[in-house]
């Protein structure tokens, strides 16, 4: 038998780049959504004390976690296993920037598998290809939910403030709300591990100021009486590219004068 005709017997609904497309559009949705609006069921569903599972994103915009198939190999392309390993080791932010990387590569390879048992020529997986590229990639959109949950967090009223003052106004400007009786509670982050800062906070924090960022003293190991020292706090992030910057700089020169 043909092998088109075979594979159109065994994916009687992909027929064309459109339909593989529309397929991947549903697939993406479902993980965008599981990393983003569904972030805190999703975080529940990875626990690191069951076997490896994988995130799978479903045509219809749904997702599930689950175990990755027994049969090897599997018909389909399977997503990153063991997804759930490194969850309570690792940064959320950077746990679910992880997973939504090995999402896209998970996503094109499904596209592609498709492609290639319908025997789409040049063209036809050129204009696929095309088709997904018009689209911002998974990553994408959890690094911008991300920068926007950043955006509220951060305002004018503390760029000018020392670390410890910018945190002093922080819990002022909480209690405040919380003395109006209002359902509004801040909604500052840490920037490392991403949970909300609550007026019953018992974790110490601390502002960048050079990335205008609030983090958890345990994340970026720094105490309360080493930041009341500091004139000005740098977090590991905005030094470690600091200091980048300057080998960069020194390596130009050297280059120059030899």
């Amino acid at each position: 038998m043909d092998d088109g005709v075979l594979s159109a017997a065994i994916h009687p609904k992909l027929q064309s780049p459109d339909h593989v497309f529309r397929q991947y559009l549903g697939r993406r949705a479902g993980i965008v959504k599981a990393l983003t609006e569904d972030v805190a069921e999703f975080y529940e569903q990875c626990d690191p004390e069951k076997a490896g599972l994988c995130l799978y994103g479903l045509p219809d915009g749904t997702w599930k976690v689950n175990f990755p198939v027994e049969k090897i190999p599997s018909i389909l392309p399977e997503p990153v296993c063991g997804i759930n390993f490194a969850r309570d080791g690792t940064a959320k932010k950077d746990w679910i920037s992880l997973i939504a990387v090995h999402s896209d590569a998970w996503l094109m390879s499904m596209a592609f598998y498709h492609a290639g048992r319908l025997a789409f020529d040049r063209e036809a997986r050129t204009e696929l290809f095309r088709m997904i590229n018009s689209f911002s990639t998974t990553f994408e959109v959890v690094r911008e939910s991300y920068k926007k949950k950043r955006s509220q967090v951060c305002n004018g009223s503390i760029e000018n403030k020392s670390s410890f003052q910018a945190l002093q106004t922080l819990e002022e400007e909480n209690g405040a709300k919380a003395g109006e009786g209002g359902d509004d509670q801040a909604s500052n982050e840490c920037a490392a591990c991403c949970e909300a800062y609550s007026d019953d906070e018992l974790h110490f924090w601390i502002f960048c100021d050079d990335c205008t960022r609030w983090f958890h003293g345990k994340c970026v190991q720094v105490t309360p009486t080493m930041a009341k020292a500091m004139k000005k706090y740098v977090c590991p992030g905005c030094s470690y590219r600091s200091k980048a910057t300057k080998a960069s700089g020194a390596n130009v020169v050297t280059s120059l004068d030899s």
